[in-house]
């Protein structure tokens, strides 16, 4: 199936549009007609602060998460060339992850921002490690290596927290951070989302031409003129923000950034660089939907966004792996 860039990224704001609008007339608590009305009209309401202070910001942040996953995805594949790659790959997910279990830990669940920060402040370790390896080993062979023991090793201490953990509630409530949920967002939440986008937005203007020549591979790229080890550096600190804020608005959501750019790459759409946008609106779409089934499920379910996206996304990561088998085999 082939479509144009256009035409998918007109469809895709749209669908994204038609869900924001369906799903604030959800919630657990049902509003009249007379509430509805005074939302728009008495902002000092009960309807007012369900609508704008709670449903809005809750779908916002929906679209803002998934659109930062479906990113960094497409900036991950088109750098390691690699279809099984996603946000988690290097080991900054699970960076962020490790450094908000430990906030939970220390007791600063309730304290303002302090899990976002301790979330964010992990990425940026496992980012800096990253960063200072590519200096010297610009290689993907090499990078996604050390990505994959990164992860493992904060795979392992955010085992270890858990096993120290030093009450069941702390437990539960670091579980249920890595289990993800965008349910009880604010409007700081959607800013960072907004603020993160936009950076990396901004930095990936200058990607296209590194990107596209090297699909040809990386010694067609440097005799192109391409300076690996900037492209590496700027596709790495991007898809770092964009993993680090994403656990530390909405936790741990899995496969969102692995599926996004395949579902566009469906489509007909094969440009490393032109995949990034529509990946995020796709992305997006992805965790809007997810978002949307969790609040149709009785409340007793108590279904976890990560859950649902990762019931998705592991079959895909199946298939994914099955044919690339079976193109090695036929190599």
């Amino acid at each position: 199936m082939h479509v144009s860039l256009r035409s998918l990224s007109i469809g895709l704001g749209v669908a994204i549009g038609v869900l924001l609008i369906v799903l604030m007339l959800f919630g657990d608590v049902p509003l009249s007609g007379v509430m509805w009305l005074d939302a728009f009209i008495h902002w000092n309401s009960l309807g007012s602060e369900i609508v704008w202070g709670i449903r809005l910001p809750r779908n916002l942040a929906g679209i803002g998460v998934g659109a930062m996953l479906g990113m960094s995805g497409a900036l991950m594949q088109g750098l390691l060339r690699n279809p099984l790659a996603e946000p988690g790959l290097l080991g900054v997910s699970a960076g962020s992850g490790l450094g908000a279990a430990l906030a939970i830990v220390f007791g600063l669940g309730l304290t303002p921002f302090a899990v976002e920060s301790f979330a964010l402040i992990g990425a940026a370790v496992v980012a800096v490690i990253l960063l200072i390896f590519v200096q010297r080993f610009p290689q993907r062979q090499s990078l996604i290596l050390l990505g994959v023991g990164l992860s493992a090793l904060c795979g392992a201490l955010m085992a270890l927290v858990f096993n120290l953990s030093p009450s069941p509630v702390t437990t539960a409530e670091m579980l249920g951070w890595m289990m993800g949920s965008v349910a009880n967002r604010n409007w700081f939440d959607v800013m960072m989302c907004v603020l993160g986008l936009g950076a990396v937005s901004a930095m990936s203007l200058q990607l296209g031409k590194g990107l596209r020549f090297l699909t040809l591979g990386e010694e067609t790229a440097r005799s192109m003129g391409i300076d690996m080890t900037r492209l590496t550096q700027v596709i790495v600190i991007g898809s770092s923000l964009l993993a680090g804020l994403s656990v530390s608005v909405a936790g741990v959501i899995g496969f969102v950034g692995l599926a996004a750019p395949h579902l566009v790459r469906a489509f007909g759409i094969k440009d490393p660089y032109l995949l990034i946008w529509p990946s995020a609106l796709t992305g997006a779409l992805m965790v809007i939907v997810s978002d949307g089934l969790i609040r149709l499920m009785p409340p007793t379910a108590d279904v976890r966004l990560g859950v649902l996206t990762s019931l998705v996304g592991a079959p895909l990561f199946a298939i994914l792996a099955y044919k690339s088998a079976r193109s090695w085999m036929q190599d």
